[in-house]
């Protein structure tokens, strides 16, 4: 468990899902690998305009966590796939809340922006 959660533990339990979720691509990272295992650029690609240094660090924060297996396949050249655990399931579950929770909160935001001040950019 990574020192920053542990802190966590100590504040409140939804601390906790911060402290393992928060970070920038790690929750988009999780919803991706909800639809099965992946390679790196795979995975890069899916999740966006993130750099491979910060993809990276979330997935060893995630693997530390307990959200994301890494499994390293024994061949020239070496095979990477990362995948959910159990956790990181529940985790992509409350991911897709979260984005329909965000489509319903930025919709008024939207349309106010249009009625006050013309179309969106």
């Amino acid at each position: 468990m990574r020192d920053a959660v542990r802190r966590a533990l100590e504040v409140c339990p939804i601390e906790v899902g911060v402290a393992v979720a928060g970070g920038d691509w790690k929750l988009t990272t999780v919803w991706k690998l909800s639809g099965g295992p992946l390679r790196f650029g795979e995975l890069q690609r899916a999740v966006g305009p993130v750099s491979a240094k910060t993809l990276t660090r979330q997935l060893r924060s995630l693997e530390t966590d307990g959200v994301v297996v890494r499994t390293v396949f024994p061949e020239v050249p070496p095979r990477v796939t990362y995948e959910l655990t159990e956790a990181g399931r529940e985790l992509a579950g409350i991911a897709v809340q979260l984005g329909r929770w965000s489509e319903r909160f930025i919709a008024p935001v939207e349309a106010s922006t249009v009625s006050e001040y013309g179309p969106a950019s």
